[in-house]
C-alpha cells in the first residue's frame, strides 16, 4: 500500500490508539507517533460481579428464561473505537489530514466503520485488518507496504 507523504496513520484496537503521521514519502514511509492512548480495560470478570438475572414467564409461573449475560470488557472496546473514531471526526473537521489508513483487528475496524463520519469516509485511503498495537513503528512501516 502506498503511504502518502503527510499520510494519517492509525493503529488501533480496542484499548490502545497510535496516531501516526508519515515524514517519508509513500515509497519510504517514515512514521512518526503523535499521539499513543491506552485504556485500562480488565478481564469481564472484573467488571461484573453478578450472574445474569432470570425472569418468570407469565402465567404458568413455572417456565424460566435468563438473560444473555452483559461482556462489559467488550462493551468498553466498543466505546473505545466510538472515541477513535469521534478523535478522528475532530481532525477531519479542522483539515488535519487528507489521507488516512487505519489498521484495527477486524471487530475494532467493524466498530469503527459504524461511527465514521462523512469526512473521515472521504479522506479514508485504506484499511488493513490486522492488530499491530503491540508492534514497532517498523513493523507497522513493512506492513503497510506489503500490504494490498
Amino acid at each position: 500500500m502506498q503511504v502518502p507523504h503527510k499520510a494519517f496513520v492509525v493503529v488501533a484496537d480496542g484499548r490502545k490508539m497510535l496516531f501516526l503521521r508519515n515524514e517519508g514519502d509513500a515509497v519510504h514511509p517514515n512514521l512518526v507517533v503523535e499521539r499513543v492512548r491506552e485504556q485500562d480495560n480488565p478481564p469481564d470478570r472484573e467488571h461484573g460481579t453478578d450472574t445474569p438475572g432470570r425472569a418468570a414467564s407469565a402465567g404458568s409461573g413455572t417456565a424460566r428464561s435468563s438473560f444473555e449475560e452483559t461482556d462489559f470488557h467488550q462493551l468498553e472496546e466498543d466505546r473505545f473505537a466510538a472515541h477513535t473514531a469521534d478523535l478522528l471526526k475532530k481532525r477531519a473537521l479542522t483539515n488535519d489530514f487528507e489521507t488516512l489508513i487505519i489498521v484495527a483487528p477486524p471487530k475494532t475496524l467493524g466498530e469503527l466503520r459504524k461511527h465514521y463520519h462523512k469526512e473521515v469516509q472521504t479522506r479514508l485511503s485504506g484499511e488493513i485488518d490486522k492488530d499491530l498495537t503491540g508492534h514497532s513503528v517498523a513493523d507497522i512501516e513493512k506492513a503497510l507496504l506489503a500490504a494490498d
